[in-house]
C-alpha cells in the first residue's frame, strides 16, 4: 500500500473508496487489539474477577469479523 495518495481524492474512485475502507478496518483492528490486550494484561496481573471481559471480547471481535468481511467480499467497488 502506498504511503500517500498519488492524486487527488475522490469518494467516487473505486480504488480510493477501497483504500479507505481498508484503512478504516485496519484502525478499528488495531484499536481493538490495543484494547482488548490491555484488559486482559489488567484482568491477569489483578487476579480480577471480571467476567464481562469475555463478553466484550467475543462481541467486539465478532463485529470485527463482520467488518473485514464486509470489506473484504461484500463491498461493491465498481465505478458508479
Amino acid at each position: 500500500m502506498r504511503r500517500s495518495w498519488p492524486r487527488k481524492p475522490d469518494p467516487q474512485d473505486p480504488e480510493f473508496r477501497r483504500a479507505e475502507n481498508w484503512m478504516n478496518f485496519l484502525v478499528h483492528l488495531f484499536f481493538f487489539a490495543a484494547v482488548n490486550s490491555g484488559m486482559w494484561f489488567v484482568r491477569t496481573i489483578e487476579y480480577a474477577d471480571w467476567h464481562w471481559v469475555y463478553w466484550v471480547s467475543g462481541v467486539w471481535g465478532t463485529i470485527l469479523l463482520l467488518h473485514w468481511l464486509y470489506v473484504y467480499a461484500i463491498a461493491d467497488y465498481s465505478p458508479q
